[in-house]
């Protein structure tokens, strides 16, 4: 399972021999998630995308390079994969197939990383939200700054004011973090209960909490803008995943709103998607995580017709040893032979199941040899639904 601030992910490998159909497994997850989140589950299956086969990897890969997020290249999301794995290891839910599928995401991130600069290149989600307010704030230094909430997000946000040159914050927690906060910043804390008369008294409010439900109701910001002393204007940064602000606000009178979704409509192109490079490195891992599975497809083909081959080889050196005319140097000999013959069929094997056909393969090897290998294409097909190749070798899905 992957979870962030603003995305739920179960990745699934479904071994298509034990199971009728793939869907039979994602139903029963998608039950046990609407159970225990307490959602109705046609309204889940609604919101939710099913993924699967290869788009699984090409997903995650770019989800763990931040090229899913907001921000294009948001760092945090990369630790947030490892945990993910590290969570499934803990809890012995973790596949070897999704190990893999996990691992190379985590060297897919770095390379778009070390490669391409997304992370150097493109400013933070706070910087894009007040590079927006420039038109409103003309003079950050005299502008009343009013922070709602202590997490991720609020260091930054206030690091990102300090640059512009606000010196007017102040901060406050519905969690009653605040003064902790306040102190470790060296600004001021508005106690419980203040919200109202804080709102009032500020020109800019950024909110920038987790908290499950919103802080800014219509009801609260009407409340602080009917104040006696309230300023006459005021524009509000929602930053919170889940929202934090109500979107009617922007109803009420001297109330402007910039949320995320506003901000990625209108923050610089550059900054809200994928750089060709990144987009290619993604893509070109995915091909390979890809080409390498199909590469196992034939592993147990290229292990049978070696063991063939080598156990009729033992067969014949014994004879020999037998009838007394061999030596260690043609033993030797006949092995290297052996192992040469078999390199030009295990190479023309791979590369086979790279081009999606290992099962041409393991046919050649069944006819010329007579090795038992069950061909791929036996395995029945799911009506509507993309099955294996391979009949052992589960699929992947990642449910969001």
């Amino acid at each position: 399972m992957l979870a962030t601030c603003n995305r739920f992910e179960t990745y699934l490998e479904i071994d298509d021999a034990r199971v009728t159909s793939p869907d039979t497994s994602i139903n029963s997850v998608m039950d046990a998630i609407s159970e225990a989140a307490g959602i109705d589950p046609e309204e889940l299956r609604s919101s939710s995308k099913v993924l699967d086969d290869q788009t699984v990897a090409e997903h995650l890969f770019a989800v763990s390079s931040g090229l899913e997020s907001v921000i294009v290249g948001e760092g945090e999301i990369a630790g947030q994969v490892r945990r993910a794995l590290e969570t499934a290891r803990a809890a012995g839910t973790v596949t070897p197939n999704l190990e893999r599928m996990f691992q190379v995401a985590s060297r897919t991130s770095r390379g778009v990383k070390n490669r391409t600069g997304i992370t150097s290149k493109g400013r933070s989600i706070v910087r894009l939200a007040l590079d927006l307010a420039e038109s409103r704030i003309t003079d950050w230094a005299g502008t009343r700054v009013l922070m709602v909430g202590t997490g991720a997000y609020a260091g930054a946000s206030l690091a990102a004011l300090r640059d512009r040159g606000a010196t007017d914050v102040r901060v406050y927690s519905p969690s009653g973090r605040a003064e902790k906060f306040a102190t470790a910043h060296a600004i001021d804390a508005i106690p419980a209960g203040g919200l109202e008369a804080a709102i009032a008294a500020s020109d800019l409010v950024v909110t920038c909490s987790v908290a499950p439900d919103v802080i800014l109701s219509h009801a609260v910001v009407v409340e602080a803008v009917a104040r006696p002393d309230a300023l006459a204007r005021r524009l509000i940064i929602d930053l919170g995943l889940p929202r934090n602000v109500a979107q009617s606000v922007v109803d009420i009178e001297g109330v402007e709103l910039l949320d995320l979704e506003t901000i990625s409509i209108h923050a610089p192109l550059a900054e809200l998607t994928a750089t060709a490079d990144a987009r290619a490195i993604v893509g070109e891992a995915a091909a390979e995580f890809a080409a390498q599975a199909a590469e196992r497809e034939v592993t147990s083909a290229l292990v049978a017709l070696r063991a063939h081959v080598f156990d009729i080889l033992d067969a014949e050196i014994e004879r020999a040893r037998g009838r007394g005319d061999s030596s260690e140097q043609t033993e030797a000999a006949l092995r290297h032979l052996a192992g040469v013959l078999l390199h030009t069929p295990s190479v023309r094997a791979r590369e086979l199941a790279r081009a999606g056909d290992a099962a041409s393969f393991i046919a050649a090897a069944n006819t010329l040899f007579g090795i038992d290998i069950e061909p791929a294409s036996e395995v029945a097909s799911v009506a509507e639904l993309p099955v294996p190749e391979r009949p052992d070798a589960p699929t992947e899905s990642a449910v969001s």
